[in-house]
């Protein structure tokens, strides 16, 4: 879960229809760039649009800039987890919801 997610705001959207019709909203931005960029092989540009999307409800931009670092680098996601900082603790519960947002509402992309 750690490495599979994470950070920036803004960017496009984009809508796609998924089976049952309803119109998803595809976000662009950093956690979506890191998430493309990425060497995992379940990755594709609805997926990371996906999470963007989540990313763009549940995060901040400093927050996703955080985030997005995960992708290309683990050890940080880890690092971020183990810490003994206020900041870090803060941040690592938002992320942890972001997560399980992102796992609820981007599954089957």
């Amino acid at each position: 879960m750690v490495t599979a997610l994470v950070a920036g705001c803004g960017g496009s959207n984009r809508f796609d229809r998924n089976d049952t019709g309803a119109v998803t909203r595809f976000s662009t931005g950093p956690i979506s760039r890191a998430c493309l960029s990425s060497d995992r092989k379940a990755r594709n540009s609805r997926l990371c649009g996906c999470i963007q999307t989540v990313a763009n409800q549940s995060l901040s931009g400093s927050d996703q800039r955080k985030a997005s670092q995960f992708f290309s680098d683990p050890q940080r996601a880890h690092d971020t987890w183990m810490s003994q900082s206020r900041a870090d603790d803060a941040f690592w519960e938002r992320y942890k919801a972001f997560a399980a947002r992102s796992e609820q509402s981007c599954r089957g992309y």
